[in-house]
This record gives structure tokens, C-alpha cells and sequence, in this order.
């Protein structure tokens, strides 16, 4: 006999809007107090992940709504940035390293490709898109980030969440906000004041939210005074008021909120479990805290936004386990992993010619590990890693390569001495940087049995391990040619080393085809195209204040480029800065202002016998009565020129995104007079002004 409770509300592939908000409404009517509430949370972590032996990713992840009763289907999460953290997925280069592609079309594939994997491994909500500002260069979970620049944040994380989305994965903007540093991140309290806030650390949301992202994810850290999970001037105020946003927001894991008053504040949903929005906010709503209405808009928000996504029509007929890591996605990591590496220096060294390499000396301990960076939320687990050591074996066969590491240096010194060239592989691991997480609840990070050291963490120096810069020193020494390759997740000071150096180059986080597209840059298969997506100094004092333990900190209007234009300081890469293997042009730069807009246009050649790819970076600086950056990025684009080839490329730049923040009156305002355009490539740098 049917049971008269029973209802079937699940979502349809095709299902029309109107459906959608009549099934809606059909659903809050039928369901009881504590089905919603048991929406507003996640289920099961605990369990499950003590029960996978503490691997995390080892399955889906509950993250809320479902009424098993109505048909309503759980949400199912996955982080993350680098990849699927499921299975054996794809491991793509960090995101730190994408954002040193400054190309938005290879980062919407990739987006794509962990779309069609998340839905090939049962998830259907994704924890990719990490956008917070990379304030600092120590701050340990710099790698899941895409750099210092706000605008340059906004179109990548546009680019990857729009990509995810393709596939009917609702993607997540994290963390909201304010989100620069690790080991004090569930305690500290950032202020701020308003003109920083919404010109610096809140615009690339606002443009991926604009754009259409799905969903939210809250940040652990306080911001005047209030957690980020619960504060409503952030959750409501700017979220939903100002910016109109209408999809849902969802808790960082397992320490988001405190109060059941988060949902009143514009939380949905609390993860992992139930540790307030359960029994404490049945019992707050029983009481006349929180009240029913405010429920009723939460499971709005939840169910308005996976509907769409569960009832649109998929692009792909099905999602077998046969596109998880397969060919098509492993060669987009490697694409991804040769466009992102950044030529720093080269005296001419590169590229390495075959004909006159009888033997590589590959050192240091780096170079032959399998380093795709944090062992945190973000860890990918693929099918292969292909190191330094085993791409150069395979391009040159065993006997062309010399071997040693700096728990050696003699046994390194020797091989350099027998090698025409030595590469120097330097940087960090899971141990120096990474995600911080506190006490017993681990990631599965201590799986190399060290756990403390594994935490990573916020950095301790800029600078390289000093074992690692004795390696470089005795190797120089020698005279054989020594090329530098940098491993991290951020800017590394080079000032004690560098001129002993033929060649830098910083591979970051490279994933798992990175020897690969190492190898094939190194011998000039590829030529270098990536630029720094952030500032590195010659001294760590030209950054700004950093403390990975405050519990109070400020974050003001300065920090990256800005604040070294504002400084006068030069530093020692500046953001952007890249080389290659060709040389380009740059000329005719010319700007027409409209109604809403300014045109940009400019044409760029390859001046050089090899094909490559320039990144051109448009900056405007403002008429100078309102003190704000000299200049500041606002549009970008790549290009990919043969030999002789020239094109003219058209950047737009919307005029409202020149405005500042007005705090007497709590909006935006246009300051009219002249705006200075910088246009720069590889090496040239075009100016001209416009009146507005």
C-alpha cells in the first residue's frame, strides 16, 4: 500500500522554470521543521572519514539539502582547486600556477575537465574555485589561489567556476572573505576599512558571482569582530543587498559558525555535520529566535540553485569512470603545466640544444619526488606523477643523466662536474606551506608518516631551505652552467643566489605531468610563455606586515604592486614579469572611450623565429584627486603569434569598474578627469591617456 507521505519531488532533466518553482513551493509546503533544518547541514562526515581510514576524498561528501521522504536528493561535495579530490583524478598544476598562464579559455577547459569528473565520480558540488587575495607571500595556502591582483583573481575564477558549470556541477566561490593566512585562520580577526574592502578584497566575488558562479563558501576568519559564517553585513548586506546575489551559501568545514543566528545572518547550510544548524536551531526556532521564515529562505536558496543545475540538460550523454584521468585530460594538465612555468632569468643558457648535452646533472631532492603540493583539502591523488628525474630519463636515456641532492653536496659536486649543464630543482613541499589544520582532524596529510611537519602551514622565511642554497653555491662553483628550477606556491627571494645562476625559472606546483612540460621547456619544445601573477621583493620588509599567529590583524589598502609603487621600491620581479624564448613587439596603442566603456587596442608581433604566446596586461591609473593604486590591472588577454606574425588585439574595460568607493555614502562614484593606460607585453610597455 502506498504511504500517503510519500512524495516524489525529485528533479527532471528538462524540467521547465515553472515546474522548478512549483515543485519548489510544493516541497517547503510538505516538508516539517526539522526536514528543513535538515537541509541547512551536511551528514555523515564523521563517520565516513573515520571509516576510510581518514583518506580524504575517498568518497562523496554529504554537504546538504535532501528530504529522502519528498525525493529531494542530498548535495554531494568535492574540493578542489587542483583537481577532483576524488579517486585517482586528474592532477592539474596549482592554481597559482594557472594564474601565471593569464589564459581564461585554458582555464575554462580545465574547469571543464573537473566538471566531467566530478560527475563521473557522483558530485555535483565543487569546492574549486579559491579566489581569496594573495596578500602576503608567506601565507601557506597561497598555491590555491591565482595571485595579487584583483581583477586578474575575478576573470580566472570566472573562467574555471563558468567551466565546472558547463557540466551541471554548481560551483563555489571561497572563501568569503578576507581569507590571506592559514595557521590563524579559525580565530583571527581581520579589520578593515571600507575603500580597502570593496575596491581590494571583495571585487573578484562580485565579478564571479556577476557572472553567474553558484554558490558561496563563508571563511573561517573573524572581520570586525564577527566570524565570516555569521556576519550578515557580509552574508546579507553586501551578498544578497548589494550585489543581488540568489544562490546559496555554504560553511567552511567543520569550524565555520558558532551560532545558530548564522542562518538568520544569510547562511544556508553549516559542513560538515549538524553542530549548530541541527538540534540548537530546531530548539532557537522553538524558542522564537530564529524564525520560521528565515528556515523557509534557506531552503529557497538550496533548492532554487541545485534545481536549476539537477534539472538542466547535461552535455554529455554519459559520465562514465573512463573519463577520470584520461588522455584528453592528462594532456590538458601538461598544456597547463608548460604555459604556466615563468622564465625568471636566462643568460642565454636556454634553451638547452640536445646536440651539445651529452650529459644533465638533475639535482636536488625535489627532482625526483612526486610534489604536486598541500596534502590538505585541496590533495590530489592521480594515477601517475611524472617527476624531473623520470621526464629528462626518458627524453635523454639513463646514461645522459647524473644524479645528487644536498644531503650530498660532494656526490652533487661530482656529477656537476661530469654534466655540461646542471639543473638545480629548489623549493618547498606539503612541509613548508600548505593548508593548516589543527588538532586530531586531519586530511589523510600525515600519510608519510611525519605528521606535524606535514601541517604545513603558513611559510616561516621566503627565502630557499639553506641546504638547498648550499647545493646551488657548490655546484656554481664548479663552472658548469647551473639552472635554477623554483618549486612553490608563491614568490621565493632569490637575492642570495641569483647571480650564480645561468637560468630561473619557478615551475610552481606543476601537477602531474610537470616533469614533462619541464623537460620539454627546458629543451625548447615549448617555449616559456607564464608570467608572475604576483610581486617578488628583493626584501621581505617591502611586503606588508605579516603575523601567522595574530589574533588581530589589519588589512589595509596596500599590498602586491601597489604598494611597491606607492613605496617607490623596485622590486626584484615585478608582477607580471616573464621571459621567453622569441621576442615581441608592441605598437599603434590606441583608446575610444564610450557611453560605458573604454576600447582598447593595440598591436603585438613576434619578432622572433620561434612561435610563442604573449600575455598582454592593460592598467589605468586614475586622475589622482582619490588616492588609489598608481595603476592597477584591469584587463588582460593572450595571444599565441608565429614567427612574424602580428596581431591587433582589442581590450574592453567597463567604465563602472573605475570608480571608487565612496564611504560617506556607502556606494560607488566615478571621478571624472584623466586616466593614464598602460599596456605592457613581453618587455614593452605602451602609455597614452583618455579625459572621462
Amino acid at each position: 500500500m502506498t504511504d500517503p507521505t510519500q512524495h516524489d519531488f525529485a528533479p527532471r532533466r528538462g524540467a521547465s522554470d515553472a515546474w522548478i518553482s512549483e515543485t519548489i513551493e510544493a516541497i517547503i509546503a510538505e516538508a516539517t521543521l526539522a526536514e528543513k533544518v535538515g537541509m541547512l547541514s551536511g551528514r555523515g562526515f564523521f563517520a565516513d572519514f573515520v571509516a576510510d581510514d581518514k583518506l580524504w576524498g575517498a568518497r562523496p561528501y554529504r554537504a546538504g539539502s535532501g528530504i529522502e521522504r519528498l525525493g529531494v536528493p542530498p548535495l554531494w561535495f568535492s574540493d578542489g582547486p587542483r583537481g577532483v579530490a576524488r579517486g585517482q583524478s586528474t592532477c592539474f598544476p596549482c592554481t597559482m600556477a594557472r594564474g601565471a598562464t593569464f589564459d581564461t579559455d585554458l582555464e575554462m577547459r580545465i574547469g571543464e575537465a573537473m566538471g566531467k569528473e566530478m560527475r563521473a565520480q557522483d558530485c555535483d558540488l565543487s569546492g574549486a574555485v579559491c579566489i581569496n587575495l594573495l596578500r602576503h607571500p608567506a601565507w601557506g595556502r597561497a598555491q590555491e589561489t591565482y595571485g595579487e591582483d584583483p581583477h586578474h583573481l575575478g576573470a580566472m575564477g570566472t573562467a574555471l567556476g563558468l567551466g565546472i558549470q558547463t557540466q551541471n556541477v554548481m560551483a563555489t566561490v571561497k572563501h568569503f572573505a578576507l581569507n590571506s593566512m592559514e595557521n590563524a585562520r579559525f580565530r583571527v580577526d581581520v579589520r578593515i576599512d571600507e575603500r580597502a574592502l570593496h575596491e581590494i578584497y571583495l571585487p573578484h566575488f562580485k565579478a564571479a558571482l556577476d557572472a553567474g558562479i553558484a554558490t558561496v563558501m563563508s571563511a573561517y576568519n573573524k572581520l570586525d569582530g564577527e566570524y565570516c559564517g555569521q556576519h550578515h553585513g557580509l552574508l546579507t548586506d553586501i551578498l544578497r543587498t548589494e550585489w543581488g546575489f540568489s544562490g546559496f551559501v555554504h560553511s567552511d568545514w567543520v569550524m565555520g559558525l558558532y551560532k545558530p543566528y548564522a542562518v538568520s545572518a544569510g547562511l544556508d547550510i553549516e559542513n560538515p555535520e549538524p553542530q549548530i544548524l541541527g538540534d540548537k536551531l530546531v530548539a532557537a526556532v522553538e524558542a522564537g529566535h530564529v524564525a520560521p521564515w528565515v528556515i523557509d529562505r534557506a531552503c529557497r536558496n538550496i533548492l532554487h540553485t541545485q534545481y536549476r543545475f539537477a534539472c538542466a540538460e547535461d552535455p554529455c550523454e554519459a559520465y562514465p569512470a573512463e573519463l577520470v584521468a584520461g588522455p584528453a585530460h592528462v594532456a590538458l594538465a601538461r598544456e597547463a603545466a608548460e604555459k604556466s612555468i615563468v622564465l625568471l632569468e636566462n643568460d642565454g643558457v636556454l634553451p638547452l640544444d640536445r646536440a651539445k648535452i651529452g650529459r644533465i646533472a638533475v639535482l636536488g631532492k625535489l627532482a625526483v619526488q612526486a610534489n604536486t603540493g598541500d596534502r590538505g583539502s585541496s590533495r590530489v591523488r592521480p594515477p601517475h606523477v611524472v617527476t624531473t628525474l623520470a621526464a629528462l630519463s626518458e627524453r635523454l636515456g639513463p646514461d645522459a643523466i647524473l644524479t645528487g641532492d644536498e644531503d650530498d653536496i660532494a656526490a652533487a659536486v661530482a656529477a656537476a662536474r661530469g654534466a655540461d649543464v646542471a639543473l638545480v630543482v629548489a623549493g618547498y613541499t606539503a612541509r613548508e606551506e600548505g593548508e593548516y589544520i589543527p588538532g586530531e582532524l586531519t586530511l589523510g596529510q600525515e600519510s608519510d608518516g611525519t605528521r606535524r611537519a606535514a601541517i604545513g602551514g603558513d611559510r616561516l622565511s621566503l627565502d630557499l631551505p639553506a641546504a638547498q642554497v648550499a647545493l646551488i653555491d657548490a655546484v656554481a662553483a664548479t663552472g658548469t652552467p647551473v639552472i635554477v628550477a623554483i618549486v612553490a606556491g608563491s614568490a621565493v627571494l632569490v637575492e642570495g643566489w641569483r647571480g650564480r645562476a645561468a637560468a630561473i625559472l619557478q615551475t610552481f606546483y606543476a601537477g602531474m605531468e610537470g616533469g614533462t612540460a619541464l623537460a620539454n621547456i627546458l629543451f625548447g619544445d615549448a617555449n616559456p610563455s607564464g608570467r608572475l601573477p604576483f610581486t617578488v621583493a628583493r626584501d621581505p620588509a617591502h611586503y606588508p606586515f605579516f603575523d601567522r599567529d595574530a589574533d588581530t590583524i589589519r588589512y589595509d589598502y596596500w599590498h602586491g604592486y601597489g604598494k611597491f609603487a606607492r613605496d617607490g621600491v623596485e622590486p626584484r620581479y615585478r608582477f607580471g614579469h616573464g621571459l621567453s624564448y622569441t621576442r615581441f613587439g608592441q605598437r599603434a596603442l590606441h583608446v575610444r572611450a564610450t557611453a560605458t566603456a573604454l576600447e582598447i587596442t593595440t598591436t603585438i608581433s613576434n619578432l622572433g623565429d620561434r612561435a610563442g604566446d604573449a600575455s598582454l596586461l592593460c592598467y589605468v591609473g586614475g586622475p589622482g584627486g582619490i588616492e588609489r593604486w598608481p595603476r592597477m590591472l584591469k584587463a588582460f588577454t593572450r595571444v599565441s603569434l608565429q614567427p612574424g606574425e602580428a596581431r591587433t588585439v582589442t581590450l574592453t574595460i567597463a567604465l563602472d569598474d573605475l570608480r571608487y568607493r565612496d564611504t560617506a555614502a556607502h556606494g560607488w562614484r566615478f571621478e571624472p578627469g584623466d586616466y593614464r593606460i598602460t599596456v605592457c607585453g613581453f618587455g614593452d610597455m605602451l602609455e597614452t591617456s583618455v579625459r572621462l
